[in-house]
């Protein structure tokens, strides 16, 4: 049998190996100098920067495939999107400047959907609203989403047409604005602790009803929410009305129900629609693992390592949602790739048809 391909030519780590390498640095957080003093000690010496060319290579290979997930959790017509920084080494200066992760997601498991589920990542050097715009470009549909000023402008109509993206608010950042009247003891509202409480509880039933449909079909939750949530929050609106109109708008407290006020359209947007979510904690949860293993390697290398990290972060997180051991599926993906698996079929590979032949090669 012709001994399979590596996905380094002439190199000498197997795609299992260099699957590990890429997991252990965006998943488990290992810093590169650390991954290489661990496999010192185990008699692999691998030099950190040999390590960096194999992320790399490995990043290279599995491009089309995270394209590939990209195009389909776009084209689903409800996508969750956040972002968060990375800290990025300017070269030459000694010190680094802040860039962003962005995710884009698409989970239909709430209301019992049978789409995969699928996490876009990208990287920008800055937070310019031009970002979104360019990873959005030729979308519609639903954009579940914080108050970004940019996703404002997406959403927004001009010429008096209708925009092809209508903007979700997150009611969890509502909820967090509108806890701090509920909570404060130097509230000046005048119905006192029982209205607050009253109003508190509202909110909470809101998330009890979301627990309660949580997998139910699109139409059945559709249903209830009319018949269970709206009126709930029509009551709240009516409370946020008449307190704001009793506070100064440069207090702390008229600034948290005016943050709600201003987005009241967009937080009700998923009453609309059975696939949408009560808030974004879809797209913030894709972004925790970011946030954890940014803290271990600290930064990126530059914005083509921001853009490598994107790319395993796709190919890792989508894995995850569907089910796979993300080390086991890009080692079996690699193996396939490097032994000729054309780019023209890379629909096969997807973590939800993907298919391994046989076990990849091994760690060496």
């Amino acid at each position: 049998a012709p001994v399979p391909a590596l996905p380094i030519e002439r190199g000498r780590p197997g795609p299992g190996l260099v699957a590990h390498v890429l997991v252990s640095k965006y998943l488990d957080g290992l810093p590169l100098y650390r991954l290489s003093g661990i496999l010192a000690r185990e008699g692999v010496a691998i030099e950190r920067q040999t390590l960096a060319d194999w992320v790399g290579h490995g990043a290279w290979w599995l491009r089309p495939l995270a394209e590939a997930i990209g195009t389909h959790a776009l084209a689903q017509g409800v996508v969750w999107t956040d972002d968060t920084t990375i800290r990025v080494l300017a070269p030459g200066r000694g010190r680094t400047r802040i860039g962003r992760f962005w995710v884009y997601a698409f989970d239909p498991r709430p209301w019992g959907g049978t789409g995969p589920p699928a996490a876009l990542y990208c990287y920008t050097p800055d937070r310019k609203g031009e970002r979104p715009r360019e990873h959005l470009a030729g979308y519609q549909g639903w954009l579940h989403a914080d108050a970004y000023a940019s996703y404002d402008a997406l959403t927004a109509a001009t010429g008096g047409k209708l925009p092809p993206i209508t903007h979700v608010a997150c009611m969890a950042h509502a909820r967090r604005a509108l806890f701090k009247v509920c909570d404060s003891t130097r509230s000046p509202i005048a119905e006192g602790e029982a209205a607050k409480r009253t109003n508190r509880r509202r909110i909470g039933e809101l998330y009890a009803i979301e627990a309660r449909i949580n997998g139910q079909s699109a139409a059945q939750r559709h249903k209830v929410r009319q018949a269970e949530s709206k009126p709930l929050l029509e009551a709240l609106h009516a409370w946020i009305l008449q307190q704001r109109r009793r506070l100064s708008g440069k207090s702390t407290l008229g600034k948290a129900l005016q943050y709600a006020l201003n987005r009241w359209d967009a937080l009700l947007r998923y009453l609309e629609d059975g696939r949408l979510s009560i808030d974004n904690n879809c797209a913030e949860h894709l972004l925790r693992d970011v946030a954890v293993t940014r803290k271990n390697y600290l930064f990126v290398g530059s914005d083509a390592g921001g853009q490598r990290a994107a790319i395993i972060y796709t190919i890792a997180e989508t894995a995850k949602l569907n089910g796979l051991d993300p080390e086991a599926y890009i080692a079996a993906v690699l193996d396939r790739l490097a032994n000729g698996h054309p780019i023209s079929r890379i629909a096969e590979l997807l973590p939800w048809n993907f298919r391994p032949n046989r076990q990849p090669a091994s760690m060496g």
